[in-house]
């Protein structure tokens, strides 16, 4: 038993680190969108649409610059993941997903334990988000929005941090994060187990195992751009604000003050910034990752069986 659970959390890590690898560039097309007209900057016309964007990262940056902050990337969704979606599917086979009148899944309790390891994965991968936040923002200065760190790569932006503001400064802006992964775990993986509950147990004769897992990730995949996004453009503007040599951060306090700020000189839409390049991307990436999860896992049982 406890090597399945261990086993896992490692096909979770593995899928959604497979998974960024194809959709790392609208990531940080979905950044520099959240970035762009802070706080009333006047760079509002950078980045008008995904395809444009696209053109203009590669034309000023290279094709490489679509996969700028891969690294850290990978290692954000691995420890995220290994977490986030280990912990629920030990939860879902332990039936504590499940109704106990009914024995179908239910929506609250899929959200709980999403939720619970959303939290506990986002505080163990915050220095990851961070470094990604940085390296993804980084551009030509003819393309530049937001602030813009000086870092070469991760390793130098982790040294950089860790030996300006130690430990502290790794988890700057983990108050954001945090009910961020709690909105959008919860509600992704809620939206997957019962979407799968409901076809397996309706359509298992009509519909492949992998056509379901495709259905109900492109499902909790909507839900988690929609619930998601709000938080998400915070996170982005908290991480990426420069700091004093205290720590403090040079545009926003906090959370609250970031919200306020954005509202206040950008508008109540600007919460959604950039929220197609995150709905097209999360998707996408949340099909994949669940469906590299239980393909991993149905590849795991047959090579068990044999």
């Amino acid at each position: 038993m406890k090597e399945i659970i261990f086993n896992d959390f490692v096909y979770a890590g593995v899928s959604s680190s497979l998974a960024t690898v194809f959709t790392n560039p609208l990531e940080v097309v979905k950044i520099r969108m959240q970035l762009q007209g802070e706080l009333g900057a006047n760079n509002t016309h950078t980045y008008r649409n995904i395809p444009q964007a696209i053109l203009q990262i590669a034309k000023n940056d290279g094709f490489s610059g679509l996969q700028k902050g891969l690294t850290p990337s990978l290692f954000f969704q691995f420890f995220l993941n290994a977490f986030r979606l280990g912990i629920y599917t030990t939860a879902h086979e332990r039936g504590w997903t499940r109704d106990r009148k009914t024995g179908h899944v239910s929506i609250l309790k899929s959200a709980f334990w999403g939720a619970t390891g959303g939290f506990i994965g986002a505080a163990v991968s915050n220095p990851f988000f961070m470094l990604k936040t940085h390296l993804q923002s980084k551009a030509k200065e003819t393309i530049a929005v937001g602030f813009q760190h000086q870092h070469t790569g991760m390793f130098n932006a982790l040294q950089t941090i860790y030996s300006q503001h130690g430990i502290k400064g790794l988890y700057r802006g983990v108050s954001v994060n945090l009910p961020r992964a709690l909105l959008g775990s919860g509600g992704q993986l809620a939206a997957f187990g019962y979407t799968k509950d409901y076809l397996q147990r309706n359509y298992e004769k009509k519909l492949a195992p992998p056509v379901i897992s495709f259905i109900s990730g492109a499902t909790a995949g909507t839900v988690m751009a929609i619930t998601m996004t709000p938080p998400d453009v915070l996170a982005t503007r908290v991480y990426n604000q420069g700091v004093t040599a205290a720590g403090k951060g040079i545009y926003y306090n906090g959370v609250v003050d970031c919200c306020i700020k954005v509202v206040k000189t950008e508008g109540v839409m600007a919460l959604y910034k950039g929220f197609w390049a995150h709905y097209i991307r999360i998707g996408p990436h949340s099909t994949l990752v669940l469906v590299f999860f239980d393909q991993l896992k149905a590849l795991a049982a047959k090579y068990q069986h044999k």
